[in-house]
């Protein structure tokens, strides 16, 4: 590639970062500059993603804690569909007075702008209230697999060049992202099933349909435990709460920055929602985070126990997470376009 087109890409990159920066650290607007009266009627927490899921589980937990902090019904609607597209669109042109919130993943939030040409929704239309979780996922492969670590992974990967098969819940997830890295990365060539959730990627994972994948920190713990999967690894810089005897590929040698990266779930606003209810909504959040029953089902459901950071840290954390997901896509040719 040009050294020029590199680098306009980059900078791109880094102009989309700064913009969820600013989106995260604007001004109150004039108009309901303050909190008091916030929130005036219940709350719709929208999720756009099917509800019976991790992420569903951990909005509702949050959002029953939420309606006992606030005094106002605090209401999760799932509005599943095209990738989480739907339902951030829905709260990215609703009402900016914090009354519509959206409770989603790095997917929608983040790796969305780089999967599709045209989005109905832009990051700077959305302001980051609430980094609540990161979300570490676990590299699971089918006993038939003769590895049981990343350097085996790697040898069995180099030695089955063409060979192999692995699934994801959808084209441009984490989990399809990591994958295509992977098999760059050992020159595997590997052929990519992409499947519409979860829940049918594992079934055929453990019918042996497909070799490997990766999933959430529930599936994973399920299924290790029940002895239909192995545990290879899990992303992150730290071993997961939820299966602390796993190593993460990053301790076994897979320094690279998509394996060091965990993705999150998080709760966004319209961008144009006064800053001081913008806090408050990050406040509550915390307070509710910081209770140990909270903690702990959090945990189970995503792997890792709340951080429940605010809008400066959410940024910033976005703005590092950012170009590493834009490369991914790039280097893979991922589309849903």
């Amino acid at each position: 590639m040009p050294a020029a087109t590199l680098r306009r890409r980059e900078l791109i990159g880094f102009a989309l970062a700064s913009t969820a920066v600013a989106a995260a650290t604007r001004p109150a607007h004039a108009q309901g500059a303050s909190a008091a009266g916030y929130p005036s009627k219940p709350i719709q927490l929208v999720v756009p993603f099917p509800a019976g899921g991790a992420t569903d589980g951990a909005a509702r937990l949050i959002a029953d804690k939420l309606r006992v902090q606030l005094g106002q019904p605090v209401l999760v609607d799932n509005k599943p569909g095209a990738s989480g597209i739907l339902g951030t669109d829905f709260v990215a042109k609703a009402p900016a007075d914090g009354h519509t919130l959206v409770f989603s993943l790095s997917t929608s939030l983040l790796i969305n702008q780089f999967l599709y040409k045209k989005l109905p929704y832009q990051p700077k239309d959305l302001v980051l209230v609430s980094h609540v979780v990161n979300a570490p996922i676990a590299l699971l492969v089918h006993p038939s697999v003769p590895a049981s670590n990343a350097a085996e992974m790697a040898a069995y990967l180099r030695a089955n060049k063409g060979k192999l098969s692995y699934g994801s819940w959808g084209v441009g997830s984490a989990g399809h992202l990591s994958l295509a890295e992977m098999s760059q990365k050992f020159g595997a060539d590997m052929t990519h099933v992409a499947y519409k959730g979860e829940a049918p990627m594992l079934q055929d994972l453990v019918g042996g349909q497909i070799q490997m994948a990766f999933a959430s920190m529930l599936q994973a713990k399920t299924f290790a435990d029940a002895g239909k999967l192995r545990i290879i690894g899990v992303t992150g810089e730290k071993r997961s709460g939820a299966l602390p005897a796993s190593p993460t590929l990053v301790e076994q040698g897979w320094t690279d920055d998509i394996f060091r990266i965990t993705g999150w779930a998080g709760v966004a606003a319209p961008a144009a929602t006064p800053r001081p209810i913008v806090d408050k909504v990050a406040d509550e959040i915390r307070k509710a985070c910081e209770q140990p029953e909270v903690r702990a089902r959090i945990l189970a459901l995503l792997g890792s126990e709340p951080t429940a950071a605010g809008p400066e840290q959410f940024a910033a954390l976005y703005a590092r997470e950012l170009p590493v997901w834009q490369r991914a896509v790039k280097d893979t040719g991922a589309s849903l376009d």
